[in-house]
């Protein structure tokens, strides 16, 4: 792997925070070379990469489409209801995304590097140079999901419980931008932390 010539920016946060606005503002305002870790997974279960094959023989062939793609409704509904297969399917995936996306955020030539995750950990803090987190009030989150993918509460509230805590999210940040006003109300807490970044910089050098 390349060794690291960027700034790398970790954004965390749950499923309706409003992960993709703040990283429409990064890359549109603020020039940011743009990783999401959900992408980067999807794209490794397709038929010849890397995830595939064992998925497919974890599940059996019955996981696949009749196209011979993975059934990722299907992958979705058995690693929910079984907690083992979950694991399973994490420690196969987890490892080969991860080296996918700084592989990519190392070698893609940008200054400035932001990878979106909804699944922090150490391991990914300890590549980042700083770390924030979207924080979007849970009424915000729900009613976000019942709009834009036709959630009902009760599905919304699930797939939230299946996640990273607040507290989770905020004990791997540096920082915390606050989404649950409108879009110049976030980007201002992103110019701000910029600013405070180049700050920081300048005294350094």
């Amino acid at each position: 792997m390349a060794e690291k010539q960027t700034f790398i920016l970790g954004l965390i946060g749950g499923v309706g925070a409003g992960k993709s606005t703040v990283l429409t503002l990064l890359k549109d305002h603020y020039g940011f070379y743009v990783i999401q870790t959900d992408l980067t997974a999807r794209r490794l279960l397709e038929p010849g990469e890397a995830a595939f094959e064992e998925i497919a023989a974890l599940f059996g062939r019955d996981i696949l489409r009749p196209d011979g793609r993975i059934d990722r409704a299907r992958l979705a509904e058995q690693i929910f209801k079984d907690p083992q297969k979950r694991k399973q399917v994490n420690a196969i995936t987890h490892p080969l995304t991860w080296n996918a996306v700084l592989t990519e955020a190392y070698s893609c030539g940008s200054e400035r590097v932001v990878i979106e995750t909804a699944l922090p950990s150490k391991e990914f803090r300890d590549k980042c140079d700083e770390m924030w987190y979207l924080y979007t009030s849970r009424e915000v989150r729900i009613r976000r999901l019942k709009e834009s993918r036709g959630y009902s509460d009760k599905k919304a509230e699930s797939i939230m419980a299946n996640q990273a805590t607040e507290s989770e999210f905020r004990s791997f940040a540096d920082a915390q931008i606050d989404n649950s006003g409108s879009e110049e109300e976030t980007r201002k807490q992103i110019e701000a932390l910029l600013e405070k970044d180049k700050d920081k910089d300048s005294k350094i050098t």
